[in-house]
């Protein structure tokens, strides 16, 4: 996720690659940073810190006392730091930050490597107003952000947050059932994936709710029908809403742990 938005934010010329620097422990991850951004690394939080006045936190959730331990007295006044670690709530940041940052949440997610991020933030409450246009213009840059209060972040995390793995699976199933139905796997690939994102696009672009273009497509006595029919056998709705709720409940399992 930090590569997806380093990325993302030389994509778009936010930032440029030599005004970034990455800080990992792990020689392996560090020098793919590296490669992949082309901007400096080290193994030093402590530099980091000192290089750098816009920390982003992007590392497991249970990792954050050992990762900020060392250097939470260098934290201060001067220091935005935007978390993008799942379920830990402000007050717990604000802590391992020594009380001193400006301390943000955000739940991006990997589709901002390309552009078509769907992002979730909650300022602290030493953040600032600048400090939220400031955040919501890097994550704008990289797809669409929204500011929603930190009781919802979870709940961010778990629909955008792990979306784009439902999207890809439903994006599979679509691809296997055209080659089921004889379509080469490349050109149904392909086709599954510009029909998801053709469907988003209408949602977005016409503000018509998803249900009323969903009727749009089914003709009395169609093809449409049946296929809506044994999906709504198969409960696939249910298993979306489903999966939303349950990554929102370990979202905040996570913050608890």
């Amino acid at each position: 996720m930090a590569a997806a938005l380093a990325k993302g934010f030389v994509n778009a010329g936010i930032v440029s690659p030599e005004s970034l620097i990455g800080s990992d422990p792990v020689s392996a991850g560090r020098e793919a940073f590296g490669q992949e951004i082309g901007c400096e690394t080290t193994d030093s939080n402590a530099e980091a810190l000192t290089k750098a006045k816009v920390v982003f936190l992007a590392f497991k959730p249970h990792q954050l006392d050992e990762a900020t331990e060392a250097v939470r007295d260098q934290f201060d006044e001067s220091h935005l730091v935007i978390s993008i670690l799942a379920g830990v709530p402000l007050a717990k940041l604000d802590a391992a930050c020594g009380g001193r940052a400006r301390v943000v949440r955000v739940m991006p997610n990997t589709p901002a490597l390309v552009g078509g991020g769907a992002c979730g933030y909650a300022l602290g409450q030493a953040a600032t107003a600048e400090d939220g246009e400031l955040v919501k213009r890097l994550l704008s840059a990289v797809g669409v952000a929204y500011e929603v209060k930190e009781g919802l972040i979870d709940a961010v995390t778990g629909l955008s947050g792990s979306g784009p793995a439902y999207g890809y699976m439903i994006i599979e199933a679509l691809s296997d059932g055209g080659v089921a139905a004889g379509l080469p796997r490349g050109i149904s690939t392909r086709l599954a994936a510009q029909t998801m994102l053709g469907a988003a696009k209408m949602v977005l672009e016409t503000g018509k709710h998803p249900g009323e273009l969903k009727d749009m497509v089914c003709s009395p006595g169609g093809t449409t029908i049946e296929g809506v029919h044994e999906l709504e056998e198969g409960g696939l709705r249910s298993a979306l809403i489903n999966a939303v709720r349950a990554a929102t409940e370990r979202a905040v399992e996570l913050g608890l742990e």
